[in-house]
């Protein structure tokens, strides 16, 4: 039977979701909360997770460990890394990757955790493809990308920042969790996907953006992960 993990980083990312939930019990782990009961007819675990990659994979290795979820979902904001995704489009991870590892004096390319025998975390296919076409479905008011997801452990607001990102990477947006969480499933085989509402620019503009428009930015991504429940197989 499925059991749906749902990760958001702040309250504000998973409130919607928790609101309509019918909630069975409440689990504390962590200094976590983890709400685990019905959504959309479907049995799910909603927690927030906190923010950065450390609070994304202990939340995400708990989810694996005591509920024992089959799949995972993240959902939240980020910054666009293109030109032609902005500020309320939806980026549907095909893989993560973390940007801020450096370990290329050991001979790993920039990005890659070594010993772990790839650079990026590849999203479950079918998840992906499902995610786009429920945004289509309910948000029809904005584009809905699928491309590469990169994370650290920085809000970035400077564009020379956002450039050298670009310039290795080739990623669609960054954030501060996806990574971790795609690493962690992917240590445990569980089928994962990341959804991101972009909320800023990533450049010299997003720290006037980010506050002006993440709350619309959630609320996309909270009506996409709601009609998903209801078509994961």
């Amino acid at each position: 039977m499925k059991k749906i993990g749902i990760i958001g980083a702040m309250e504000l990312e998973v409130e919607a979701l928790k609101d309509k939930m019918e909630i069975h019990r409440k689990v504390e782990k962590a200094s976590l909360e983890f709400l685990e009961g019905m959504l959309s007819g479907t049995e799910v675990v909603i927690v927030r997770s906190g923010i950065g990659k450390v609070n994304a994979a202990l939340c995400t290795q708990i989810l694996c460990d005591i509920f024992e979820v089959t799949h995972i979902i993240n959902t939240g904001v980020a910054g666009s890394l293109k030109n032609e995704i902005n500020i309320g489009d939806i980026v549907v991870s095909t893989d993560a990757l973390h940007h801020d590892v450096d370990v290329r004096v050991f001979g790993y390319p920039l990005g890659e955790v070594p010993q772990i025998g790839c650079l990026a975390f590849q999203a479950d296919t079918e998840l992906a493809q499902l995610a786009v076409a429920c945004c289509k479905e309910v948000n029809t008011d904005i584009e809905v990308y699928c491309g590469r997801i990169v994370s650290g452990d920085q809000f970035i607001s400077d564009k020379k920042i956002k450039d050298n990102i670009i310039n290795h990477f080739h990623g669609f947006c960054v954030e501060m969790e996806g990574a971790s969480i795609a690493h962690t499933a992917y240590l445990n085989h569980v089928p994962f996907v990341i959804i991101r509402a972009i909320s800023d620019k990533a450049d010299d503009s997003a720290e006037m953006d980010y506050p002006t428009f993440e709350k619309a930015a959630a609320a996309h991504s909270a009506a996409l992960v709601e009609h998903m429940l209801q078509k994961i197989k």
